[in-house]
């Protein structure tokens, strides 16, 4: 699969055939794919919403009115689930949330993330991160140079230098994340990303893919 490469400097430098980049046929993987995003969002709940059932309930358990003569002697006392401030049946209770995502299935999803994002243009490589000192400014110009309409771009690479790192973290429409780091959340939420070719390099090591050498 072929991508745009650009220069240090933003400058365009052509285009490069990386041979091994996830090729998938049809509908494969959308399925690990939407499982997968499901398991991270359910992983980051708390699970800690909480309600008191009627034993939990401060309050007398003293009958609210005497038994003979109101017509209501069998009322129970204040905790009664069906009185305000009473205790509450069937509410939340502290639970957890998580589901396990197996190893394929995890990679089965990234790889679909990655190829729907090829397919749709959204992928381009630069040689490597680097700028001469750690302003907003100058990265702001670069990223505006090779993505002048994109509103969430993620830059990746292997390792980053400190001066990239810390341009970047005022920029509210950009972020940065190593390819070790990668998930396919991160890949479906932007609409540009911007690998370093290191970066690729490490992301498809990972998979098990060749490095690619063109």
């Amino acid at each position: 699969m072929k991508f745009v490469l650009f220069k240090t400097d933003g400058s365009s430098s052509g285009e490069k055939d990386v041979k091994f980049f996830p090729q998938l046929d049809g509908e494969k993987g959308i399925d690990a794919l939407r499982q997968t995003i499901i398991a991270v969002h359910a992983n980051k709940r708390q699970g800690n919403a909480s309600t008191k059932l009627r034993s939990e309930v401060a309050g007398s358990g003293k009958k609210i009115y005497r038994q003979k003569g109101l017509g209501v002697g069998r009322a129970g006392d204040k905790k009664a689930v069906q009185r305000r401030g009473g205790g509450v049946i069937f509410g939340p209770r502290p639970r957890s949330y998580s589901q396990k995502i197996n190893h394929k299935m995890k990679r089965l999803a990234m790889e679909r993330a990655l190829y729907d994002q090829a397919n749709a243009e959204n992928i381009c490589l630069i040689e490597g991160w680097e700028i001469s000192e750690p302003k907003t400014k100058k990265i702001d110009g670069l990223l505006r140079t090779i993505a002048p309409s994109s509103k969430k771009i993620l830059l990746v690479s292997d390792v980053f230098q400190d001066n990239i790192t810390l341009a970047t973290r005022n920029l509210p429409y950009a972020r940065t994340t190593r390819s070790s780091n990668l998930g396919p959340l991160d890949i479906v939420q932007a609409d540009k990303i911007i690998f370093s070719e290191k970066g690729l390099d490490s992301l498809l090591s990972k998979f098990g893919k060749e490095k690619e050498s063109s």
